[in-house]
């Protein structure tokens, strides 16, 4: 068996990789927009179609996955991912940005992010360290988010925005080597066993795996309106773009901490009343800062508030998708959740751009994102997170 730590550097660093490049979309938005000569809805929507696919191709990959194993799967999204990263640095029209932006690294998220590393990490850590991996992982990922952000300002003033893409690009080839140790290929299932059919039969119809899927829709709205339009909002507000910089690094800073104690937290207290407690706490946040005037020091705190609860739903949802259906095809399963989620990510990151467009104002936006935060934390609550007994025929 791998070393535990080796496993979750690995992971860890795939997923911080390709995490802190989504995260630091949003500081291309005016520059990409400017020098094209493009609408911020343009922008917007080709993100949201990003997210979207990501979500769509989730339970795809997921099944790839689950039936030949990881490591095969993280290697063709980082390809993919420099590949429109590349794309997205030579397109000249919104057409050819948002299929480089939108499919080719909406494609590549579904292999290198969430999904697969949990699911990875969760079948080939032993169960009584399965939440403390998740949530190491989940804070290596953070950290990714966190360098990466002031890096692509970095080279955005160094090498232009196009130029910055292409070292990007470069990077997710620099991280190839790090699929080596993933080795989770499942053996091959027994006539006991139950079937991947059985198995999303099973999950369809059980009323939580639908509420957790309506609650995460919720997350996802809220992180992408947050990540792909807060730098373009505090601009608008006055503040500098170095001012939405180091706000979406504290995000992500804070969010390294945040991820490891809801991962641990997981593994002591039940799952979903803390995901409860977190939208509540999302939206008491949200509404405090649009509420407040604007400044550096209102927005520093927003951010440390968002950013310590901004990714911990990931291992509790995942851990209570395992924790109720088992691992032997997490991945899979929570592939379906996940798509709840970046069925919100699209609305939140292109409605974001539609309604301001129309109505030259973000406050509709924060509205709607207060609102979920709360219908999550209600939808959360009376989720039935027992294991499932099965026959002794098919084995959890």
């Amino acid at each position: 068996m791998q070393n535990p730590w080796t496993l979750v550097l690995a992971a860890g660093l795939i997923m911080g990789l390709s995490l802190g490049v989504r995260h630091s979309q949003g500081i291309f938005l005016l520059p990409i927009t400017l020098d094209r000569g493009w609408s911020r809805e343009d922008f917007g929507f080709a993100i949201a179609l990003q997210n979207l696919l990501w979500g769509v191709a989730q339970p795809i990959t997921g099944m790839w996955a689950d039936r030949y194993g990881s490591r095969f799967v993280m290697a063709g999204g980082l390809v993919m991912y420099g590949m429109g990263l590349i794309g997205m640095s030579m397109s000249t029209t919104p057409l050819g940005f948002t299929l480089s932006a939108g499919l080719y690294v909406g494609l590549a998220l579904s292999g290198t992010a969430f999904g697969v590393v949990y699911g990875a990490l969760s079948r080939m850590l032993p169960a009584d360290r399965r939440s403390w991996g998740l949530g190491v992982a989940g804070a290596i990922g953070g950290l990714g988010q966190f360098f990466l952000v002031p890096l692509s300002q970095g080279l955005i003033g160094a090498a232009g925005w196009a130029g910055a893409l292409v070292i990007l690009a470069i990077l997710c080839a620099v991280a190839l080597p790090c699929v080596l140790p993933i080795q989770d290929r499942p053996q091959v299932p027994s006539h006991a066993e139950q079937s991947l059919k059985d198995a999303l039969t099973e999950a369809f119809s059980h009323r939580g795996f639908w509420l957790l899927n309506l609650g995460f829709l919720a997350c996802g709205f809220q992180l992408a309106f947050i990540a792909s339009h807060l730098p373009a909002y505090l601009m608008d507000q006055g503040l500098r773009a170095s001012d939405a910089v180091a706000g979406l690094a504290i995000i992500a800073l804070t969010n390294v901490a945040g991820t490891y104690f809801c991962g641990w937290l997981g593994g002591h207290r039940r799952r979903k009343y803390l995901l409860s407690a977190i939208y509540l706490v999302r939206s008491a946040a949200m509404a405090l800062f649009v509420l407040l005037p604007v400044n550096v020091w209102s927005l520093y705190a927003f951010c440390a508030v968002m950013g310590f609860v901004w990714l911990g739903t990931v291992p509790l949802t995942n851990g209570l998708v395992s924790q109720m259906f088992g691992v032997r095809y997490i991945t899979t399963l929570f592939g379906f959740v996940f798509l709840g989620h970046q069925i919100g990510a699209f609305f939140g990151v292109w409605l974001g751009g539609y309604v301001f467009d129309t109505t030259q104002s973000y406050q509709p936006l924060w509205a709607i994102s207060i609102a979920l935060g709360v219908i999550a934390a209600l939808l959360h609550y009376p989720i039935d997170d027992r294991e499932l007994v099965r026959s002794a025929a098919v084995p959890a």
